[in-house]
């Protein structure tokens, strides 16, 4: 089954060079084909966030194993999302999650209703 692709979505740094800003993009996840975050893992900074914002049902998250380390073999995670809430997850073990093609594959539980959205911290100077 073919996931929905979205990007990590960069924040900006103004002109201050004291915060940056992202305008944030979501996706309606549809549970039955789960989400593939493109070019997850760029930034080699270990600051990927994947944010979920769930619906009435509280469900999980599942980041899935990926192919391209042998730390992959600690297999997929289950992430509990509540109800009714915005989770913010840091990917923490990037080897484990890791595809060949850079990407992060995310499934859903069947009651899981919402939105994704991923932003990481730029490895650029001044962007």
């Amino acid at each position: 089954m073919t996931k929905d692709l979205i990007c990590v979505q960069y924040p900006t740094v103004d002109v201050t060079q004291s915060v940056a800003v992202a305008d944030i993009t979501k996706t309606n996840v549809n549970v039955n084909n789960g989400i593939s975050v493109k070019n997850a893992f760029a930034n080699k900074n270990n600051s990927l966030i994947v944010c979920f914002e769930n619906g009435d049902s509280d469900s999980y998250v599942t980041f899935c194993a990926g192919d391209a380390y042998p730390n992959a073999l600690l297999g997929d995670l289950n992430v509990p999302v509540l109800a009714s809430t915005t989770t913010a997850i840091q990917i923490q073990d990037i080897s484990r999650f890791e595809n060949k093609d850079g990407s992060l594959n995310i499934d859903f539980g069947s009651d899981f209703s919402g939105s994704v959205y991923a932003i990481a911290k730029s490895v650029a100077l001044n962007v």
